[in-house]
Formats: structure tokens, sequence, C-alpha cells
């Protein structure tokens, strides 16, 4: 079978204050605005597709319906300018087989997951 659908080509979200939100991801995680029109570059690597069931709270808010995981290259490195840049942080962290966590939380209160895969080299 062909592989006719090949990644994710775009994360489309409500907000409050759209211009406002798109320069906040711009300024943390080095995602274009799309009001720059030029769209963000990603490099290739794995993506997670995970419906959750709706009672979860690994999302924190029950009412935030997707959390976006971003992926990066060196988690610590991150987590230290965002939270020197006051950006709300979970405290908690996690290690597992396949990568390291770490959450923050956008200026509306959606909570974002980042992840540092695990080297499969």
């Amino acid at each position: 079978m062909t592989k006719l659908v090949t990644g994710i080509g775009g994360i489309f979200f409500r907000s409050k204050d759209d211009k406002a939100l798109a320069l906040w991801y711009e300024e943390h995680f080095g995602i274009n605005a799309v009001q720059n029109y030029k769209p963000w570059q990603t490099e290739g690597g794995p993506t997670v597709f995970a419906p959750f069931k709706r009672e979860t709270n690994y999302f924190g808010n029950m009412n935030q319906q997707f959390m976006i995981n971003l992926r990066v290259s060196d988690l610590d490195k991150l987590y230290e300018q965002l939270k020197t840049a006051g950006v709300k942080l979970d405290e908690n962290r996690m290690n597992e087989s396949y990568g390291k966590f770490a959450w923050a939380y956008d200026p509306e209160g959606n909570k974002i997951e980042l992840w540092e895969p695990t080297d499969e080299k």
C-alpha cells in the first residue's frame, strides 16, 4: 500500500489573542508565526499520533482538547531558557527508555509537552 500521508502539515487551534500567542510560540520555541508567511520547517523524526480517553488528566485542564508535543534536541537547555524567560513550567519531569519529558504552559494555559527522544543509534 502506498503511503499517501507524509506528515503533519499544520496545527490549527482557537486562541483568545491569536497574534500575541503566535508571537509567544515564535519567541520561546522558534515556531514561525503564520503572519510571517514563512512556514516553520521541522526536522525529520518520530511523530506520535495518539488519541486519549476523554477523561484523561494527562493534559491538565479538562477543557484542553489537544496537547502539542514538541520534539527537542536539548531538553535541559530549553527548560532553563524557558524558566529564565518566566514561562510557566510543570515541576514534574519524566525520564523514560524512549526519552526525557517536561511540560510548559502557553499564556492561555495550554499544556505543551517537550520531548527529547532517546538517541537510537
